[in-house]
């Protein structure tokens, strides 16, 4: 019998994949090059499924139907590329070659045409879930060539997850590296959405006194109404999960975060595009803050923050909380929207945003009650802007405004630091401010460096340069955008 699709890569996303894979009727074949890995994963999990493990990339190849599929699931960057060199000459035109890793979009764009001029397709996706979703259903984000999704398509929309009416978290997302940028915005998206919860949890531990008890009551009551979220249902487990000795799990944890990256290469997209992703980028940079541990803990004996203790109304505080949490959220995702629609237009991706959206609904780590809500967003308007101009998000974020600002300032009082939370309201307030100071800015821009100009009473694109000491002539820069 000929494999359906083979998996390169045996570690817990690979593997996950293939059973899936397996248990969804198709047979698959695997490799790892610690051969080692294979003989185990056969005789153990893999044991009497239709699972053929292979000891060589050439006896891989051999076991596959046309046109061959080979899916990696290794380490993003070198590796893949070496990968890539060791399977192409033993492929034909028309097979597919797919990354399910998480590569940098820059290179599944250059591989995508690397690969397409030797006669095969290349698939670049996003998975997201982790190894539950892996082994019962992710989030799929394919992109690359458009010519491979009809033989890929069965595959990955059998093995996604889907949401409660039955439709698949799983659809063709874009030509080039569509697909694994869209994966990188969901990543950085669930930064700024694990580093907002953190805030809140500080705000109630340290601010407000709560215990771990306290806090997961809360999260449970959060996870039933708007919060209702993948990554709030963990958090609530969390805050109640206790050892053998019946401690706090949380509480022994180091206050260390790490990263592989992903947001931070989203930040970076950010700059480049030049799109305003306040959120998720100081969502990194807490990341950043928290691993310089031992800087923190010298300069916490130095520098001294308010005295002022909390002896407002608790329960009206948690629901401030609560609003402010969801607004931001809100944020979070407009900012994450406005990238992606920048980039397309950059990189002439034909992206569907409430698809991206479905996609989202379910198996991944973002996915949360109101993302069908962004979907009826688009079908309503597919020319959006902004999210935050959809009526169903500026109701909700102007309904929570209030107790947002109230818990922002409540946080400023104590010393406790939001700046996930606090950025998205100063973008909430930037965004809908007709006039701002960068009138001033351009001023001081032309004061030092002659960069000239625009006045609000001529036409757009016309620059001017003012001689601001009287002894810097006329002469002014040249005006271009980085």
């Amino acid at each position: 019998m000929k494999a359906d699709i083979a998996v390169v890569g045996l570690a817990v996303m690979g593997e996950n994949l293939i059973l899936n894979m397996e248990n969804k009727g198709f047979t698959v074949a695997c490799y790892n090059r610690t051969t080692a890995k294979i003989d185990e994963f056969i005789a153990g999990r893999a044991a009497g499924k239709n699972i053929i493990g292979c000891h060589s990339i050439k006896e891989l190849i051999q076991t596959l139907a046309k046109p061959r599929k080979v899916m990696c699931m290794i380490k993003a960057g070198s590796a893949v590329d070496a990968f890539i060199d060791s399977v192409i000459p033993l492929l034909e035109p028309g097979d597919i070659i797919i990354d399910g890793g998480n590569s940098h979009f820059h290179d599944t764009i250059r591989r995508v045409k690397e690969v397409e001029t030797r006669g095969l397709l290349y698939v670049g996706t996003g998975v997201s879930g982790g190894e539950e979703g892996a082994l019962l259903g992710p989030s799929i984000m394919p992109g690359g060539s458009p010519a491979a999704w009809p033989a890929v398509k069965k595959i990955f929309q059998k093995i996604s997850a889907h949401t409660a009416a039955g439709e698949p978290c799983c659809e063709w997302v874009g030509e080039g590296g569509a697909g694994h940028f869209v994966k990188m915005v969901h990543n950085g998206i669930e930064y700024g959405d694990m580093q907002m919860i953190c805030e809140a949890y500080q705000l109630m531990k340290d601010g407000f006194g709560l215990s771990n008890d306290e806090m997961h009551r809360i999260f449970t009551d959060w996870n039933k109404g708007e919060l209702d979220s993948y990554l709030i249902e963990i958090t609530r487990d969390i805050l109640g999960y206790r050892d053998e000795s019946g401690a706090a799990v949380v509480d022994s944890i180091l206050d260390t975060a790490g990263q592989k990256g992903t947001g931070k290469w989203t930040a970076v997209a950010a700059l480049d595009e030049g799109q305003p992703l306040t959120l998720i980028g100081e969502a990194v940079f807490a990341r950043c803050l928290s691993a310089i541990k031992e800087e923190r803990v010298a300069a916490s004996k130095v520098l001294k923050g308010p005295s002022a203790k909390f002896r407002g109304d608790g329960k009206q505080l948690v629901e401030d909380l609560r609003q402010a949490l969801y607004a931001s959220k809100l944020v979070s995702y407009a900012q994450g929207y406005q990238l992606m629609r920048a980039a397309a237009e950059t990189y002439g991706w034909n992206l569907n945003y409430g698809g991206i959206a479905l996609m989202w609904r379910g198996g991944c780590i973002i996915r949360s009650a109101f993302l069908g809500k962004i979907k009826t967003a688009f079908d309503r308007d597919p020319g959006l802007t902004n999210l935050l101009l959809d009526p169903f998000f500026s109701e909700k974020v102007q309904n929570a405004q209030a107790g947002w600002r109230r818990a922002a300032g409540t946080a400023v009082e104590l010393g406790i630091p939001m700046p996930a939370v606090g950025a998205a309201l100063a973008y909430y307030d930037g965004y809908r401010c007709a006039r701002l100071p960068a009138n001033l800015l351009q001023a001081q821009r032309d004061y030092f460096g002659a960069h000239t100009y625009e006045r609000v009473d001529k036409s757009r694109g016309e620059f001017f340069h003012t001689n601001w000491t009287g002894r810097g002539g006329n002469t002014a820069a040249s005006t271009y955008i980085v």
